[in-house]
Formats: structure tokens, sequence, C-alpha cells
């Protein structure tokens, strides 16, 4: 299985990877699988059901929502996020659906759109789709969104493929210990051995130039939530924060506070808080590498860019590529999905990418950048994915914040020793899927555990 950088980052919509931009893109391909055998002019009905996780936080997380936009032919990087809310209340007070944005089929809400409290094989987030004709069922699909906005459907579950391509890497590795040595045998940086990967399916400039739309939507991300006030939807009444943060930093007038520290902290929290602020707010931002944990490796890209005057967007390169290393290994070997490990598999994930990322462009050795991504994971150990309401707001957008300082803390760590630890990324990666297996499933993205029940108690 080959894994791209670009299969990590995503461009999407908030609130949620596996919740929101998975069912939309799984019901774009059904869609079009619709399209391709000359079936959608003959639909006289849909029916959507939703199983496991995708069901107990569906609405939350406007699973439902983002089904519907895939039937009508949307995208998740395409969408416009503005477009959703009309389109559905037309869609709910016509009572018809413009499969494919070209044919008109009934859709009654309450009889269609189905969450159903049992979960399927292979994995938490599953969902069917059924198309029906006059008189008897033309499709019924079934896909699984395994966490960062990837899908697969029944047939690759059944083979458990996570992906189907198969490309040839010249420098392929499974573990962090096939990555150094071949870092070592070549003489490479991880970013370079990762650039060399990507050369399988792309030209140099065109990574480049992929990278840097990734960056440039990470900022405008970020100068969204900046300006945008007021209360989140989703009825919580959660206030944001990140405009008034920013104006009392702005109102400081000096570059730090009580030193350098507590200063480039505050910065740090402010971008995460932008970034996760947007997410639950349904924006446009980047799945890194889910949307839980998105504003995790913006916020720590921002602080290298805003605090190194000589930082150039080689570094934005670099450390993207760097920090997918770390998220291939995370994919392969344990999960990235909220609802499969908990938590420490999206928030956890992404801090050790940050670590990573941050640790290549201050010049670490492969072996240090892999002691970073090391401690960056190992503090993220155990952590519930127990959202209160459904909603990716509580305890979620804080605790985006929180690990970017971690991740900024684990760099310098590891930048102040040789890289040699006493636990391997392996281990600890190992230790994540353990931990997730172990951990009960009112912890992973149920809503039914945790925080997501004390804040009813209270």
């Amino acid at each position: 299985m080959a894994i791209s950088v670009f299969d990590l980052f995503k461009i999407g919509i908030g609130p949620s990877s596996s919740h929101t931009v998975g069912p939309m893109r799984a019901a774009a391909l059904f869609v079009g699988a619709l399209r391709e055998r000359r079936l959608l002019e003959r639909i006289t009905r849909v029916e959507v059901r939703l199983y496991g996780s995708l069901s107990a936080t569906g609405v939350g997380h406007g699973s439902d929502r983002a089904v519907i936009m895939g039937l009508m032919g949307e995208w998740p990087d395409l969408i416009d996020p503005a477009s959703i809310a009309p389109r559905i209340d037309e869609l709910l007070a016509s009572g018809e659906l413009m499969l494919g944005g070209q044919q008109p089929v009934p859709f009654d809400w309450a009889r269609d759109m189905r969450l159903l409290d049992e979960n399927l094989p292979y994995h938490p987030n599953a969902m069917t789709l059924i198309a029906w004709g006059e008189d008897r069922e033309l499709r019924q699909d079934t896909y699984y969104s395994v966490g960062g906005g990837f899908v697969v459907d029944a047939e690759q579950a059944t083979a458990g493929q996570l992906d189907r391509d198969q490309s040839v890497l010249p420098y392929n590795f499974s573990s962090a210990d096939e990555l150094l040595r071949l870092c070592r045998q070549h003489g490479l940086r991880v970013s370079e051995l990762m650039l060399a990967n990507e050369k399988v399916w792309r030209s140099e400039a065109e990574i480049r130039t992929g990278l840097l739309k990734l960056w440039s939507v990470m900022q405008e991300c970020v100068a969204n939530g900046l300006k945008h006030e007021g209360l989140l939807p989703g009825g919580l009444k959660v206030l944001r924060r990140a405009a008034r943060l920013h104006r009392s930093l702005q109102e400081i007038g000096k570059p730090n506070v009580i030193g350098s520290t507590l200063s480039a902290m505050e910065w740090v929290n402010l971008y995460a808080l932008a970034v996760n602020e947007e997410n639950a707010a349904g924006g446009r931002m980047v799945t890194a590498p889910t949307n839980g944990a998105a504003g995790i490796i913006p916020a720590v890209l921002h602080y290298y860019m805003r605090f190194n005057p000589e930082a150039c967007e080689d570094d934005v390169v670099n450390y993207l590529l760097a920090a997918a290393a770390v998220g291939v290994l995370c994919k392969k070997n344990a999960s990235i999905s909220g609802a499969e490990v908990g938590c420490q598999g999206e928030v956890g994930s992404a801090c050790a990418m940050a670590a990573a990322g941050l640790a290549e462009v201050l010049g670490a050795t492969p072996g240090q950048l892999e002691n970073a991504a090391e401690i960056g994971l190992e503090h993220n150990l155990g952590l519930t994915c127990d959202p209160v309401g459904g909603l990716v707001q509580i305890p979620c957008i804080e605790r985006n914040a929180i690990a970017a300082v971690k991740a900024i803390n684990a760099a310098q760590m590891a930048l102040r020793g040789d890289g040699e630890h006493f636990i391997s990324l392996d281990r600890v990666i190992r230790t994540m899927r353990d931990t997730g297996a172990d951990m009960h499933d009112k912890y992973k993205e149920t809503s039914r555990g945790g925080l997501a029940v004390s804040a009813i108690e209270c």
C-alpha cells in the first residue's frame, strides 16, 4: 500500500474528516458509479443508512448533510461551505433531491435518512447507499470512512485493503526503523526521501505547487478564524475566542510578553484555535491528517514561519513532507480514526507529525526527527474521543492548542539529544494500536462516555 502526502493532507470542509469529508466522498463515488452504469435516469428513490459512529454522532458532525451533498455530486475539496445550509433547507422544503446535480429524485428525510443503532463489520464508520428503480433495487454499496477522509468500499474492506494504490516506491517503508535505515543507506533527509517517493505520482514542480496550495488554504483558514466571532453552531453556545485573542496580542505591541516562550505559546494557541473554530463551523480547511486534529500541524507551521525570520517556502514543503512520513507510519500500523482508536489516533498522530515536521526544518537528523515524533505521540497515548454533544468543539478545539504546544516542545527536546532514546516510535505506534483495541467503544467518537456524559451530568 502506497500513501501519498496528498492522501494525508486534503482540502475539505469541517467539522470532521471521517464523519463529513469521508461520507461526502463516498456518496459522490456512489453517484459516479451510477452514472458510469447509466442508472442515474432510472432511479426513483435513494436511501441512506448510517451505522456505528456515523449514526451516533452523525448529526453533530454533519454526516447526514455531507451525504446529501455528495449525492448531489459535490466533493469536499470543491464545494462552497456556505452553500450547504440553504441547499439542505431547499431539499427539506421541496422533498426533492437533485441526484448528481441533474436527476430530480423524491427524498423523504424521515424515511430515507436512517441512523441505525448497529455496527457493520470492519470499521465503526460505516454507511450503505441504496438506489431504487420503479420496482426493484438497482444498486447498493457499502462504504467505510476509515479516518482522514479515506474511504474504502465493502470489497476493499473484505480484502483488508485500506487503499488500492500499489505503486512501487523507490524508498518504500512500513516502519520507522525501515525509514531510518533507508535515510542512512542513501544519505537522505526524511523530506528528501518523501519527495523521491512522491515523484512516482507527480513531478517535483507539481508536488511543490500542491503543498504550497495546502499551505495557502491553511493560512486562509487561520485568517477566517481570526475575523469570525460569535457562537459556534450546534447548540452548546461555545463562543469563538480566536478573534478576541488576536486583538489582545496585537494590542500588546511587543514581540514578547514575559520572555519569548510565553509570547510564542500564545500565538501557537491562537493559530490552533482559529483553525478548529473554523472547522467546528463547517468552514474550508485542510484535513491534517483529520479534521478533529486539523489545527495542530498548521499552528506549528504558522509558529515557525512567524518566529523564524529566515523561513521560506522551501521550509513549508519540507515540513509537510516530513510530517507526512510519520502520518504514513501511523496510518499503516495503527489508525488516525477517532472512531477506531480514540483521539490518540487523531490528536496524537497530528502532534507526532507536527513535531517531526518542525524538527526537520530546524535541521534535525532522521534519528532526532523520529525521537521528536515519538515524544509527541507517546504523551497522547490513551487519549479518548468523547466530544460533547457529538460536536467537534469540546474538548476538541482546546485539545488542538495544547497538542500544538506539545509538538513544539517535543521537537525542542529531541534536538537537544542525539536521536538515541529508550522507546522507539514503532513501539509507541503499536501501543497506540493496542490501546485503541482495548479502549471501550463509548470512548471512541460515540459521545456515550467520558466528557460527553460528564457534561450532561453537570
